[in-house]
């Protein structure tokens, strides 16, 4: 297409900006799954089952 685009629009994040955003991002992956985890682990099987 001929589209140049600056330096500066492509690279948005340097390397050392990425290690907190990703870790960030497992810590609340982590935290959002604890309440389905806690609820599954005093379920019994076969209610946790049927409600699927």
């Amino acid at each position: 297409m001929g589209l140049r685009l600056p330096r500066s629009v492509i690279a948005v994040h340097h390397g050392a900006e990425l290690v907190p955003l990703v870790l960030g991002g497992l810590l609340i992956a982590a935290l959002g799954a604890l309440l389905p985890t806690g609820w599954a682990a005093r379920t019994r099987t076969a209610t946790a089952l049927r409600t699927e």
